[in-house]
């Protein structure tokens, strides 16, 4: 492609000319500014016949991309599904200037970016004016936005307008007549997405040749390098059991147990350790709760609350308990956005009501509930509450002290942490009498076969040999999620939700089931005239790891008319060129059937 280099063309440089201007500038900078490495030939660059377009129209024409074209690389998002009408659904890649928060999912190698002269100790402590949270992952997009930038003060360039910024951007303002605001995403201090998935080794993998895309979070999480360290460190220099040995190995695996309750328990700000019991997991917690609280306290006529948005694990432990008790299983509904409708809600609550118990966020649909005022109405009532946190605590802090639940679990692997092992958060005065869940070892103070004394929490909940490699791990897991930042893990992913649901929303035919203006991660469809198997396998081809099914939570898709959805669901390494791979096969799957 020729390269416009007239002068007679007021405010367009000639390319030579820019990349000439900023490798000077670049070279006087100190030696301790790190300097992107310029490509040889800005000519190359994939969206350079296009800027000229848009400076110049009628300057060239790209050419139409071949009929029945594949996706070659995941990584690189298509910006045209070249729909036969013409239309191109909005999206974050392929223009030329940056879209509202828009990330690419593109990883540096050595030779695309110089380290700064003493790289940082680890991601989280990068230097800002180095990499943003929500930078570009494109090389050539980096360098071009680095060079725009380094030519707007010198005077052979029009002045910018001053509306040509919107926080710390340059828009290109020779690019259009009328220079528009750029919107920002919002910034997130120390928060760097491409740093972070170099932490994950599953990112390496290629799945039918294409690199793996996992939006299967709400399922499980994967695993940074930190957590999966740690556990082999346990098993290679800790293990042993715990509590009551005289030896070595034996005092180091008690203190990395007992630290990993620890730092569950500032994770949750509950008020001790004692209020922290190690579990299998999410199902294993509620069902201990119901096997022994609901069991020794709940007689015939109470009755139990639970929402329309449950998983099966707060559904059948009740009702196995109300069918065993003669128990009353009461149904909080949702409107048609999937968000509980607190009237009537409060109109279920009653004296005979004496346990509410419901899911924080929905693994189905991604409702946020209002959790803070559904257990002091709950409470008001003189019902204890039970909340699920296993789809919520990766996702937003978890303070179960200032939510006052009196119960709240999560499951280890839903936060980066290994499978197996899951909490039970209980106020300790509650977990204290109540009768113990199982019997074994490491539980009692005393037995003989005429008596027995139990511990006091939480060694009256942990019989037996416990999962200790796991918890250790789960240890390691928080404090990866906490040196982020909860709040920053938030804020990004919030931002990723919307993306994808504004580019999801507008495909012909695909129905987006959970529309709550609440929501977290989870973008739960239907895709007209596609089973939802067929749309798993598909985007399967293209290295896209999504759950298709009903997703062990039937009631809420029954009360949209469906049994199963496809369940893109997102994390904090997940990128806006992943979800445009996502959409983009979408697109491609209604083409082809059309």
């Amino acid at each position: 492609m020729s390269i416009n280099t007239d002068p007679q063309i007021p405010g367009v440089p000639d390319a030579a000319w820019i990349e000439k201007l900023a490798n000077e500038l670049f070279s006087a900078l100190p030696d301790e500014t790190p300097k992107p490495v310029l490509s040889p030939h800005l000519e190359d660059h994939p969206r350079m016949e296009k800027m000229l377009n848009l400076i110049v129209p009628g300057f060239s024409k790209a050419p139409a991309a071949p009929e029945g074209f594949q996706l070659s690389d995941p990584q690189t998002s298509l910006a045209d599904p070249h729909f036969a009408d013409g239309k191109v659904p909005p999206s974050a890649t392929g223009v030329g200037v940056s879209p509202a928060g828009a990330v690419r999912s593109y990883t540096p190698s050595p030779q695309d970016i110089k380290p700064p002269v003493t790289a940082p100790a680890h991601p989280f402590e990068v230097n800002e004016s180095v990499f943003k949270p929500y930078q570009f992952d494109h090389r050539q997009e980096i360098e071009l936005k680095h060079i725009l930038a380094a030519i707007s003060n010198f005077e052979k360039l029009p002045q910018i307008p001053a509306n040509a910024f919107h926080g710390a951007d340059p828009a290109y303002y020779f690019l259009q007549n009328t220079p528009q605001p750029i919107t920002q995403s919002p910034g997130v201090s120390g928060f760097n997405v491409d740093l972070i998935r170099q932490d994950f080794p599953v990112f390496n993998e290629r799945v039918n040749g294409k690199p793996l895309i996992w939006l299967d979070n709400a399922a499980t999480t994967q695993k940074p390098r930190q957590v999966i360290d740690r556990v082999s460190y346990f098993y290679e220099h800790e293990n042993s059991n715990i509590h009551r040995a005289a030896h070595e190995l034996a005092a180091r695996a008690t203190d990395a147990y007992e630290g990993a309750r620890e730092k569950v328990r500032q994770f949750l700000n509950a008020r001790s350790v004692n209020e922290i019991v190690f579990v299998r997991g999410t199902t294993e917690a509620i069902n201990l709760v119901a096997k022994t609280w609901g069991d020794q306290n709940l007689v015939a006529g109470d009755e139990i609350i639970l929402s329309h948005l449950e998983h099966h694990a707060n559904i059948v432990p009740w009702k196995q308990l109300a069918d065993k008790k003669g128990l009353k299983i009461r149904v909080i509904p949702v409107d048609n956005d999937g968000q509980v409708i607190l009237a009537e809600y409060a109109s279920l609550l009653s004296h005979r009501t004496k346990l509410v118990s419901f899911t924080q966020v929905s693994n189905a649909l991604g409702t946020i509930t209002p959790a803070r005022q559904m257990i002091e109405m709950a409470h008001a009532a003189g019902a204890k509450v039970l909340l699920d946190g296993a789809q919520s605590v990766s996702h937003l802090r978890s303070d179960v002290t200032g939510l006052n639940c009196d119960w709240f679990v999560f499951s280890g692997h839903k936060v980066f942490g290994p499978t197996g092992i899951g909490v039970l958060y209980g106020k300790e005065d509650l977990l204290n009498a109540t009768q113990p869940w199982q019997g074994g070892g490491n539980m009692i103070v005393d037995v003989t076969f005429e008596h027995i004394q139990y511990h006091k929490a939480p060694s009256r909940f942990e019989a037996g040999t416990g999962n200790i490699a796991d918890a250790v791990g789960l240890g390691a897991a928080i404090d990866y999620v906490s040196k982020i930042g909860i709040d920053a893990i938030n804020q990004y992913e919030h931002y990723l939700l919307e993306y994808a649901s504004s580019r999801m929303q507008v495909i012909p035919g695909l129905r987006l089931i959970g529309t709550a203006k609440e929501k977290a991660s989870v973008l739960s469809f239907v895709f007209e005239g596609f089973r939802t198997e067929e749309v798993g396998s598909a985007l399967n081809r293209e290295g896209i790891a999504v759950r298709s099914g009903h997703h062990c939570a039937q009631p809420i898709l029954r009360r949209f008319g469906q049994e199963t959805t496809v369940r893109p669901s997102l994390a904090f390494y997940n990128t806006t060129s992943e979800i445009d791979v996502l959409v983009d096969t979408l697109y491609r799957l209604r083409r082809g059937r059309n």
